[in-house]
């Protein structure tokens, strides 16, 4: 796998994320542009998803040094 197919992945993946985390939190994302939304908002879903990225590092961490 190359480096374009391995970033285009990677930004699926983050994308779908992205749109779990806002579905939890009952925040409508459209596919593409969603600049309508609050930067409030936008902000809940970025520090939702940090949360969750550093839980699961944490996760998967222990016993490891």
């Amino acid at each position: 796998m190359n480096n374009s197919s391995n970033s285009r992945e990677t930004k699926q993946r983050l994308s779908s994320f992205k749109n779990e985390v806002a579905d939890s939190m009952n925040i409508n994302l459209q596919q593409g542009y969603n600049g309508d939304i609050s930067a409030r908002d936008a902000g809940r879903i970025g520090g939702q998803m940090v949360k969750r990225m550093i839980e699961y590092a944490e996760q998967h961490m222990n016993g490891q040094n």
